[in-house]
């Protein structure tokens, strides 16, 4: 069985899963992702932080709907490890 981890959010904040409105989404469920691919923002106060991932595979399952609220540690991304 193939190993699944969670990305949770650093910080407390709104959850984007697209750079800018009219912009795509970074990724969806299914997509392949390469470590160090950004997967989704969390705003505050008009400042960003990149989520990223730490290790290559397919996303499985988002969490967080776009622009909702999220807290520090709350999972945002789940994602199969590629072996």
């Amino acid at each position: 069985m193939a190993e699944k981890i969670t990305i949770q959010s650093p910080m407390p904040g709104v959850f984007y899963r697209r750079p800018d409105p009219d912009e795509e989404l970074f990724a969806e469920e299914g997509d392949s992702v390469e470590a160090g691919d950004v997967v989704g923002l969390v705003g505050v106060m008009k400042n960003f932080h990149d989520i990223t991932v730490k290790q290559s595979g397919t996303i499985t399952q988002f969490f967080i709907e776009n622009e909702a609220e999220v807290d520090a540690g709350e999972d945002v991304v789940e994602i199969e490890i590629d072996e």
